[in-house]
């Protein structure tokens, strides 16, 4: 077709795609220039907005490294990412609700034992984390990887410290034969996402801020059961209602405990959706 005009494109295109052999990649296509292409014709894109459009994409891509994702903060700070975990996580009633996994989480935490200090040397106040891990029916979950990590008093992950040698405020542990864990670690604290890329600059032009309320990361992993990914949060946060990324659920949120020694406690147990045979 030679004469191609806003009104017949878009069929143009998705003509191109029909002989797609992947079946999934066909409709993923084609739904995306669909909705790419009424996207344009809603707003009236002009060339110029296109191709700041293409500028901050750009941007984006250049802002990435092997310690920072600046796609996966933008696709958090769009919601995009809490719908994908909602979409795929549709859990019974009972079960440990998922949430976003975040750009810091690495490969190679190092593994401990049962009271291990894992903030590591991480700046904060001293907190006891327990817990346990059980299936839907009630069952401990026995030697389940509990892969756990957390940004310091300061608002940094381990990664974003330049110079550090060493994990800290991340470790992976397993759930003892009654399917419980104990470690000790810092308070968790609000921080900032990373706002001084691309991201950031989307969050000032619509008058966001960039804080994500209080949290600890766990994604637990046990054969028979689907991997969990979740955070808990810090009761009382000022910015669990507009958190930056979407990623709170009322059911994630527990009480840090403030002990007589000065030391908290933070009390939480997790359970896991069986795999479906």
């Amino acid at each position: 077709m030679r004469n191609l005009d806003q009104y017949n494109i878009t069929q143009a295109v998705l003509a191109r795609l029909s002989q797609t052999p992947d079946p999934r990649l066909k409709q993923i296509m084609t739904s995306l220039v669909q909705h790419l292409h009424a996207f344009a014709r809603e707003v009236k894109l002009t060339e110029a907005e296109w191709m700041a459009g293409i500028e901050f994409l750009t941007a984006t891509g250049h802002k990435c490294d092997d310690q920072r994702q600046e796609f996966i903060l933008l696709s958090d700070t769009l919601g995009l990412s809490m719908l994908t975990v909602a979409l795929n996580n549709d859990k019974p009633a009972g079960c440990t609700e998922a949430t976003v996994f975040g750009p810091f989480h690495v490969e190679d935490a190092p593994r401990v034992e049962h009271g291990a200090d894992v903030a590591n040397g991480a700046p904060g106040e001293p907190c006891q984390v327990r817990g346990s891990v059980r299936g839907l029916g009630g069952e401990a979950v026995a030697g389940a990887e509990i892969d756990v990590w957390q940004a310091d008093a300061d608002g940094l992950y381990d990664v974003q410290r330049e110079g550090l040698e060493h994990a800290q405020g991340r470790a992976v542990l397993r759930s003892g034969p009654d399917g419980r864990f104990h470690f000790r670690s810092v308070v968790a604290e609000p921080y900032p996402i990373p706002d001084d890329g691309p991201v950031g600059d989307m969050l000032r032009a619509t008058k966001r801020h960039p804080w994500r309320p209080a949290h600890l990361h766990f994604m637990i992993r046990a054969p028979g059961y689907e991997t969990l990914v979740t955070h808990v949060f810090r009761d009382g946060d000022p910015y669990l209602d507009s958190d930056a990324v979407f990623g709170v659920r009322q059911s994630l949120v527990a009480d840090w405990v403030k002990q007589p020694d000065g030391s908290t406690t933070l009390d939480f147990d997790f359970v896991l959706n069986p795999v479906k045979p």
